[in-house]
């Protein structure tokens, strides 16, 4: 590769221009570049988060009851360091973002407005509008970045694999989002993944087109160890008007007493869990999800709890809804799960660090052990901000690094909108709310020969590696547990415990699984 391919950060490479991205990108002092796919904003699941951020700042609430919450929606794997880190460097954390520009929520006093969310013990979520965080957090973040001199972002090019040189990460590699023809290699003494999570893998999502696990799968590909893959959660009440991505009803809805009800009338929840609409998020998800199986079809219902006040409390759902001729305040909102979070990621330790020298990694496509198998309301927001402080402050200390010129790099064509459809519908028939080991193994076939047949696409590459990662660590997982639920072994084992693996030893479980069905499939895994 030429020189006039290479493109040299300045020190520090950003990949993902969402929240963890721009919120990293202001805390480092020298020379950032940040990499994004799209123009800044648009491409970012933050943008579109509706709830907020959790913190514990009401005078009844403390880090150690919001960490304790955590852990219990976590499902027994959350690691608790990391709980009552995020925990306790919240505050801190809403202030940066609050000098930053970001309108929250206040009251008459100054002081922050306070709502409740699924599976929280106190009011804790601090909001903007009452369902306009992400997109006012991201407008404050991106009118920073643009005021910050020391700071160049490179729009329209989307990474597609990890350059390593001597044992270390030395950038990434990447292509003109709609054309391929001329890679580039941009040069970085630290380089940082906030690239998102694996939404879009599946056929109903609420996540953006390009969040189909590109980090996960390049980490994954350069060995990087993985934590947690099989942990996706599913929001329960995307709205189900045909749309992809799905619109999102926030949960703050049902935290304001929306209900769920199905065609018959009948408020189903109350006898699948003593929470009813506020339990966990996979139990309320698999809740609608049954009735829908059923042949029934699926309703919230926020006319009583809300009504009239919906356009103001609620105004980007509200905006949804009438878009597609439904009036929330007297009309009931048709709502199915949705393909929503990744609890599973590269691993990362308490700076962001991967196991790759040189890789920190922030925001969904991490795994800190913060959500553990279930993640927590608003707690992701959070976490990509904390952690994104974190790496900021542990890149700082890196030393500068001489690399090597960029080798040439191949990277075929575009992917086919066939095999992403085909990869989307085996990960949602097969890896979705309900697992099984049949399913499951003819997902990792059916994932193997898609790789087998795009091998010469690293953009395929890396969506097939991530869905390899997930399918293989639900086979290997033999409970029931958070997002994770196994028909075939629907209990949960008394000591839970993390998963961490890496793209080799996952290819392994699938050639036995796949040998041991169907010998003739076996190749396509190897």
């Amino acid at each position: 590769m030429t020189n006039d391919n290479v493109i040299n950060s300045g020190g520090v490479l950003i990949v993902g221009a969402g929240l963890a991205g721009l919120f990293t990108a202001l805390n480092i002092k020298g020379p950032v570049t940040i990499l994004s796919a799209a123009s800044l904003g648009s491409g970012a699941s933050s943008t579109w988060a509706q709830g907020g951020i959790a913190a514990a700042l009401g005078a009844d609430d403390s880090p150690e009851l919001h960490a304790q919450d955590t852990e219990i929606a976590g499902a027994g794997i959350v690691d608790p360091k990391i709980a009552r880190l995020i925990a306790s460097e919240a505050a801190a954390r809403i202030d940066d973002l609050a000098r930053l520009g970001v309108p929250f929520d206040r009251d008459a006093s100054g002081g922050y407005v306070l709502g409740r969310e699924a599976a929280h013990g106190r009011h804790r979520i601090v909001r903007v509008t009452g369902d306009r965080a992400g997109a006012e957090i991201m407008a404050a973040l991106i009118k920073a970045v643009k005021n910050e001199p020391r700071i160049k972002i490179v729009e329209g090019y989307v990474a597609f694999e990890l350059a390593i040189e001597d044992g270390r990460v030395a950038g990434v590699y990447a292509h003109r989002a709609n054309d391929k023809a001329a890679p580039v290699f941009i040069r970085a003494d630290a380089t940082i993944f906030a690239l998102g999570g694996v939404g879009g893998l599946f056929e109903v999502t609420t996540n953006p087109p390009q969040a189909r696990g590109q980090g996960l799968g390049m980490a994954a590909r350069a060995g990087a160890t993985i934590a947690d893959p099989e942990f996706v959660q599913f929001h329960p009440t995307a709205i189900n008007i045909g749309r992809d991505p799905a619109p999102l009803a926030t949960e703050a809805l049902r935290g304001e007493g929306a209900i769920l009800v199905n065609d018959r009338g009948e408020r189903f929840m109350l006898a699948i869990h003593k929470d009813a609409e506020l339990a966990p998020r996979d139990v309320v998800a698999r809740g609608i999800f049954r009735e829908i199986r059923k042949g029934r079809k699926t309703f919230l219902d926020a006319r009583t709890a809300i009504g009239p006040r919906f356009a103001e409390k609620f105004p980007t759902v509200f905006d949804y809804c009438k878009s597609a001729d439904i009036d929330p305040r007297t009309d009931l909102i048709p709502v199915a799960p949705a393909a929503h979070y990744h609890m599973g990621g590269i691993a990362v330790d308490e700076h962001a660090r991967t196991s790759l020298k040189g890789l920190w990694a922030i925001g969904e496509c991490a795994s800190t052990g913060a959500h553990g198998a279930n993640r927590l309301a608003s707690n992701s927001l959070l976490e990509a901000i904390v952690f994104g402080a974190r790496a900021a402050k542990d890149v700082a200390q890196i030393a500068r690094h001489e690399t090597n010129a960029a080798r040439p790099v191949t990277n075929g064509t575009l992917p086919t909108a066939v095999a992403v459809k085909t990869l989307r519908h085996t990960m949602t028939m097969n890896v979705g709310l309900e697992r099984d080991a049949e399913g499951l193994t003819e997902a990792l076939a059916t994932i193997a020969q898609l790789e087998k047949a795009n091998a010469g696409d690293a953009d395929m590459r890396n969506m097939t590696a991530t869905a390899l990662m997930i399918a293989g660590a639900a086979l290997n997982r033999h409970e029931s547990r958070g997002g994770h639920f196994r028909s075939d072994y629907p209990q949960t084992d008394a000591q839970g415990k993390r998963t961490f693996t890496t793209l080799a030893e996952v290819r392994k479980t699938a050639a036995e699984a796949v040998g041991a069905t169907t010998p003739a499939k076996l190749q396509a895994v190897k």
